[in-house]
């Protein structure tokens, strides 16, 4: 791990203009991205909420974090939040405190990650990884390849753009470097 966090916008600048959070997203990720050069994204899939205006709101932030992800040639990984739970707490319905507990664990953190969200977002990551470890080890192809950036560019007509997905070597054959938002 070599950076967590949670974004949090002012009330002050979301009532300024009503994309000023999207913006915020956009303008943090890409500066994350730029800065640790990570090899994929690993997402959480949005799950069927009870209240429509989180869900839109979730869905307009999930697109502008495939738009960062598309705008740096980076691969993107989807999860469902029970294959996440399952993956690094072992159970499926695990709750908030249970994951902050579990990534601390297996992270080897001195300290409870905080805020929840920043939790869930480093267990995104680490149920990517194994994923990957998985996927790599048995020789298995890719689950989500319409999240690439090659199968995006080729479903939405663009022709003549070369797009290369990153493979550094520094990470070859070895774990990848991954930034993981929520």
């Amino acid at each position: 791990m070599l950076h967590y966090g949670a974004l949090t916008v002012a009330a002050k600048r979301r009532k300024e203009f009503a994309g000023a959070t999207l913006q915020d997203v956009h303008a943090l990720l890409c500066r994350l991205i730029e800065e640790f050069a990570p090899d994929a994204m690993a997402v959480e899939n949005i799950f069927t909420a009870l209240n429509i205006r989180t869900a839109l709101r979730l869905a307009e932030v999930r697109g502008v974090v495939l738009l960062a992800a598309a705008q740096h040639d980076l691969e993107v990984h989807s999860y469902a939040p029970r294959e996440v739970k399952a993956s690094v707490a072992g159970y499926g319905q695990a709750d908030k405190r249970q994951m902050q507990t579990m990534v601390r664990a297996l992270l080897s953190m001195t300290e409870t990650p905080e805020p929840a969200d920043a939790a869930d977002a480093l267990a995104v990551a680490l149920c990517h990884l194994q994923a990957e470890q998985v996927r790599r080890r048995f020789g298995l192809p890719h689950q989500n390849t319409a999240m690439r950036p090659r199968a995006l560019n080729a479903v939405a007509g663009v022709t003549g753009r070369t797009t290369s997905i990153r493979t550094s070597g520094a990470t070859r054959n070895k774990m990848p470097r991954i930034l993981s938002t929520r």
